[in-house]
């Protein structure tokens, strides 16, 4: 645990429900884990199915929630993220249309879904919007603790400690979590977390495809966001001859005002995803054993299945 990560003091609450980026979670399982140490009988690899199993269950083991739900991306590049921005994603497009994803990782994800069905964990998405949507939405509409599970930075914009939601970022891997709150996110970007999207569309993410302020790096963004507020405040003072801007800095901040009107509208994760109401109880064992069994056998995947088994009756 990172510090200034530590978990939240006073009354004891009931366990958490663990909202996870199911996305980030199997992309890097499947680098993390090589193909060849992750096959089926026919071989075909299934590294991202067992990484991403043995996640669940380490993740499980550790915080013991009561309830979980994976979010995936039923629109990984929304057109209302687009029409705002055109240059969002726009590097990860496939010649053919639809995101660059291995060739490998993409049959993958069918059968995660199916070992989900099989135990009793709910995945859901929704049409027009991202995994992070689906995740936002879920963080103000279940009961609270939340802890959002993410290798991505975007998501530090959800936590909020009064609810309270907690960001366990997994950019070292699921065994060095980061448990986040709101003193974590001011210590690592010097911005308190209801302001990372706006910190964010200044900085920039070229993974994203967001090309941020020409020269504004992550301290300029966080002294711009403490002394102005927001972006708002940021364009509505650079109409104001004193101030306080130097020459430079006024001039990139100008030269970047229409990717600035629009920019925070992009990294800024929905809150108001239309979602079905959702079963969210982790049960003490698999809602059809005979599935899963089946799925273990076919795809070579008993030690991934048995671990995340144990997990939900270690934790029940």
């Amino acid at each position: 645990m990172s510090v200034g990560c530590a978990r939240l003091s006073g009354v004891a609450q009931r366990p958490p429900i663990l909202l996870i980026d199911a996305p980030s979670l199997y992309f890097r399982a499947y680098f993390g884990i090589p193909e060849s140490a992750a096959r089926a009988a026919d071989g075909s690899p299934v590294n991202a199915v067992r990484g991403f199993l043995d996640m669940l269950a380490s993740l499980i083991r550790t915080r013991r929630p009561d309830r979980m739900v994976c979010a995936m991306d039923h629109d990984w590049r929304p057109d209302w993220r687009v029409a705002l921005l055109p240059s969002y994603k726009a590097h990860r497009v496939a010649p053919e249309g639809g995101e660059v994803v291995p060739d490998t990782l993409s049959p993958q994800v069918p059968l995660i879904l199916e070992v989900l069905d099989a135990v009793g964990i709910t995945h859901v998405g929704a049409a027009g919007y991202e995994a992070d949507d689906v995740l936002g939405t879920l963080s103000v509409t279940q009961p609270a603790p939340v802890e959002v599970v993410s290798g991505d930075r975007d998501l530090f914009q959800l936590v909020d400690d009064t609810r309270p939601v907690r960001l366990l970022y997994v950019g070292r891997g699921v065994a060095k979590l980061d448990d986040c709150d709101d003193a974590a996110v001011r210590t690592r970007y010097g911005v308190p977390a209801d302001r990372y999207a706006e910190f964010a569309a200044l900085r920039g993410d070229p993974s994203d495809g967001l090309p941020g302020v020409a020269g504004v790096g992550e301290k300029t963004a966080a002294r711009l966001i403490e002394r102005y507020g927001d972006i708002a405040g940021i364009l509505a003072a650079l109409d104001e001859p004193g101030s306080g801007f130097a020459p430079g800095l006024r001039t990139k901040l100008t030269a970047a005002r229409d990717y600035l009107a629009v920019a925070p509208k992009v990294v800024r994760v929905a809150l108001d995803v239309p979602l079905p109401e959702l079963p969210t109880a982790l049960p003490a064992a698999p809602v059809d054993p005979e599935r899963l069994l089946e799925l273990a056998g076919e795809w070579n995947l008993a030690g991934s299945t048995r671990r995340l088994v144990d997990a939900l009756a270690e934790r029940a």
